[in-house]
């Protein structure tokens, strides 16, 4: 922890050696305007002076050798002054530096509630203590999220762990379990390792959006959202849900299989928080440099204040109804693609009920853009 004191004191020192040179200059300066005036005047005497030595006429006031031995005395004694004011004047414009660098050091070791707030005056170094507390604010929120979804994750890969767990201890104690019996077990097994599965893909999907994209190619959200359609039907038509299409040409540039995970986790939260008889109307088109996808499905009356909520992760409204086959993460997913495109994404709670939501991305070009790396392999 003191290894930083050295490069502290070796800053101080380049200061107080920078004012000095500049003290000193200016020191040297003001004798040499000074001094050559004064090297050449003359000074006038009365011919009748009682002096001894009186002479008459003029001489020299101050003589050659008595000028350069005051000013060679004065610059000696100003090298220690001007040392002296250099340091002094370094400390005081780095003290807040050395606020900083404190308040930094005890939140890195793990305070992230402490904030630096130099308060005034403002200069560089208030600027600069201001946006490091922006940045801490967001490392304390970033870390809080993260603790609250491994703990959310941790929860929910352990819910279905421990079902079966008890399923096959509950089987292998019944010492009368038929073929029967066991075959229904396995198969209570196999939905609860599908569920499992499919959460361990939600989680990888997430934290692959929350990565960022590596490579943009051109794509037709038409084309999307009739690929993921194809493979709803068939539920959406076994729960009485009217699938309506208005898809109109809306060209962007993005990863493919993230904007597909967008597409398919809004039509299957759209389907999945319905009511049978309900309906959901996918849209598409071009709206000036954007190329927008609209969502809207009916359901349960959502509150205006749980909307936002439910894009975070393993958070679901408690009066949004639904199957309860859901994870929790369809929009948080939603969320890491729209921000990965940079991309927004609008959502509106329906007054008659059901959500609509609407992703904008940027109208992007008609050719392919690859990211190096991918094309190299070195991306995993």
């Amino acid at each position: 922890m003191t290894a930083p004191q050295p490069a502290s004191r070796s800053l101080r020192t380049r200061l107080a050696l920078a004012y000095a040179a500049g003290v000193y200059a200016a020191g040297v300066f003001v004798l040499v305007c000074v001094a050559v005036p004064l090297a050449g005047v003359r000074s006038a005497k009365p011919k009748g002076h009682p002096s001894s030595d009186a002479i008459t006429g003029t001489g020299n006031g101050i003589s050659l050798p008595q000028l350069l031995t005051g000013a060679a005395v004065a610059l000696v004694v100003l090298i220690p002054v001007a040392l002296a004011l250099g340091w002094f004047v370094a400390g005081r414009f780095l003290q807040p530096l050395r606020a900083i660098t404190a308040t930094a050091r005890i939140i890195s070791a793990g305070d992230l509630h402490r904030r630096l707030d130099l308060g005034e005056p403002t200069d560089e170094l208030t600027e600069l203590g201001r946006t490091l507390d922006d940045l801490f604010a967001r490392l304390q929120a970033s870390f809080d999220a993260q603790r609250h979804f491994v703990a959310n994750a941790s929860h929910e890969l352990r819910t279905p762990l421990a079902g079966l767990r008890t399923l096959l201890e509950v089987a292998l104690a019944d010492p009368d379990a038929d073929a029967d019996a066991l075959r229904s077990a396995c198969q209570e097994a196999l939905a609860l390792g599908g569920h499992q599965e499919r959460l361990v893909t939600a989680l990888l999907v997430l934290a692959t959006s929350e990565r960022g994209i590596s490579r943009r190619d051109s794509i037709d959200l038409v084309q999307v959202v009739e690929g993921v359609l194809a493979t709803r039907r068939d539920r959406a038509t076994g729960s009485g849900i009217d699938l309506a299409e208005h898809l109109a040409p809306a060209a962007t540039a993005g990863d493919p299989r993230l904007v597909e995970s967008l597409v398919a986790n809004l039509v299957d939260n759209a389907i999945r928080h319905n009511h049978p008889g309900g309906h959901v109307e996918i849209t598409t088109r071009t709206d000036g440099t954007q190329a927008a996808l609209t969502i809207a499905n009916s359901g349960p009356v959502i509150r205006v204040d749980q909307v936002e909520r439910l894009f975070q992760p393993f958070q679901k409204a408690a009066d949004r109804g639904g199957r309860g086959d859901g994870h929790g993460l369809g929009l948080a997913i939603v969320r890491a693609v729209a921000q990965a495109h940079h991309a927004t994404v609008t959502t509106t709670a329906r007054p008659e009920g059901g959500l609509a939501v609407t992703a904008r991305f940027t109208a992007g070009s008609r050719t392919p853009i690859r990211d190096p790396a991918v094309e190299s392999g070195t991306v995993r």
